[in-house]
């Protein structure tokens, strides 16, 4: 029976090259996105021709209210085409880049990270847990700014070191049916994050890359690789740990 890993924000960005790495390892996914059905459609195409079962759910991770009718579709969807009532890995990745200074972060930047990045994580969290299989894996992503500051980030990696000490409590909380939750903090990534900023901008790449102990800032097989890494059963006496996948940023 092959696993199903549930990935928020898998139409593009590090949660598609995730999605399309554990399809090559025998993984099928159920997909989120927020706003784009055509990308998702693209992933659930590729995870297919791969020889996967896909499916693609609309999901705005920040709108805690909809999670109750969101956990409705993903039973229905293991019913129709699992045949199942269970999933197994779970990966909190969907974010939004909002960026500016502590000093000129309004309320309104600092309620939008707020509500997906940490929020909409708990919260999601909390209401797919009772269908995570026993056994199974959950993947937070973070980020490098957690142990290194950049100016304009300060709300931003607030909130995912609040992602990190959930980490800790959902560990402990869920050891006991034998899920591991683990954290993947991911450096300086060219994707189309922030519009592609890191992507598109070789200058900021080559200054980015020439603070890594490997030269360079990172590309997306980088972390999805990891992520797959760390749901699969040879990681499975891992928990509670961040793992960062930044190129030795800053060390």
């Amino acid at each position: 029976m092959p696993k199903i890993a549930l990935i928020t924000g898998a139409n593009r960005g590090l949660g598609r090259n995730t999605a399309l790495q554990l399809a090559e390892d025998g993984v099928d996914l159920i997909l989120t996105y927020r706003s784009n059905a055509a990308e998702a459609q693209d992933v659930v195409d590729a995870a297919t021709k791969l020889g996967r079962t896909a499916v693609a759910l609309r999901l705005d991770v920040g709108a805690v209210e909809t999670h109750a009718d969101f956990v409705t579709e993903v039973r229905a969807a293991l019913a129709e085409r699992w045949g199942r009532d269970m999933f197994d890995h779970l990966v909190n990745n969907a974010g939004v880049g909002l960026y500016g200074s502590f000093a000129e972060t309004p309320l309104e930047t600092f309620d939008a990270l707020l509500n997906v990045h940490f929020r909409g994580v708990f919260f999601l969290t909390q209401a797919l847990a009772p269908l995570i299989a026993d056994g199974g894996r959950i993947v937070n992503l973070s980020t490098g700014l957690t142990r290194f500051t950049r100016p304009g980030y300060a709300a931003y990696a607030s909130m995912k070191g609040a992602v990190e000490v959930l980490t800790h409590y959902l560990a402990q909380e869920l050891g006991p049916r034998g899920i591991t939750v683990n954290v993947v903090a991911p450096g300086a990534i060219a994707t189309d994050f922030a519009g592609g900023m890191v992507r598109d901008t070789p200058a900021l790449r080559d200054r980015l890359g020439s603070e890594t102990a490997l030269g360079r800032v990172g590309e997306p097989d980088d972390v999805g690789g990891v992520v797959a890494a760390v749901l699969s059963d040879r990681y499975g006496y891992v928990t509670n740990q961040r793992i960062e996948a930044s190129g030795g940023t800053l060390i």
